[in-house]
């Protein structure tokens, strides 16, 4: 059991792992001092625009990421689409199934960036 980073309160289980997986994905590499292989490779690309070949690095920096740091989940799908209410902004869907539950359902995530 974890804090949610903006309450407070105590959060467990997806909840949890969806913290987990937006802080990796909105952390710089090398941005952590005792942890500088933390993160992702997503801020550097926050400002591109949405083209297949950038729509693919931002897939590829997102596996990439949840692979090596959250061992919780084994990721099958990333698909990336333009947010329709916030202009510029992208969405990452993420669906996978956690690793420590293995009759649990898939898990869907969606992670404003």
């Amino acid at each position: 059991m974890t804090m949610n980073q903006h309450t407070g309160e105590a959060i467990s289980g997806d909840a949890d792992i969806a913290q987990s997986v937006a802080r990796i994905l909105s952390t710089r590499i090398g941005s952590r001092v005792m942890r500088r292989s933390f993160g992702s490779r997503l801020p550097e690309l926050q400002d591109t625009p949405l083209t297949p070949r950038n729509a693919i690095l931002w897939i590829a920096a997102t596996a990439g990421a949840l692979r090596r740091w959250e061992d919780r989940i084994k990721v099958e799908r990333i698909s990336v689409a333009m947010n329709q209410g916030a202009e510029g902004r992208l969405e990452l869907f993420i669906t996978g199934y956690r690793t420590d539950l293995p009759s649990h359902p898939p898990i869907s995530l969606k992670i404003p960036t």
